[in-house]
Formats: structure tokens, C-alpha cells, sequence
């Protein structure tokens, strides 16, 4: 099972920058990029509020939940 990170499509649906995603939410660009492939083991609920705010989204348009067998 694991929690797919879609930040990236969400992104480029809103033609935004790492970098301008980064100051927007004021998270460093690493930070971001670690969340961005999906290699962060965690986010907090305000970092996400954050995010979802400056893309103006819903936090399950950013993460998504597929179980072993790929559904």
C-alpha cells in the first residue's frame, strides 16, 4: 500500500514553479522536492493547507492512495 504524491500534475495544471510554489508556501525548495517525488515520509496538515491554498486545491487532488495490487 502506498500514498501517491501528486503534487507535480497539480503543478503543472496550474503552470507553477517549484520555485514559485516555494516561496508561496514558504517551504525551502528542498523540502518541496522531497514532498514533490514522493520521498517525504510525512506532511504536516498546515504545510498541506499551505499547498492546497496556493494551488487552490483540495488535499486529495495532491495525495492519493493506491493499494499493492495498483487500485
Amino acid at each position: 500500500m502506498a500514498i501517491i504524491v501528486n503534487l507535480d500534475v497539480m503543478m503543472a495544471k496550474r503552470k507553477m514553479s517549484l520555485n514559485e510554489l516555494s516561496e508561496k508556501v514558504d517551504i525551502t525548495l528542498s523540502n518541496l522536492s522531497i514532498l514533490k517525488t514522493g520521498k517525504a515520509k510525512a506532511i504536516r496538515f498546515s504545510t498541506l493547507e499551505s499547498i492546497c491554498k496556493a494551488l487552490d486545491c483540495q488535499p486529495g487532488d495532491i495525495l492519493e492512495f493506491r493499494d499493492d495490487d495498483g487500485t
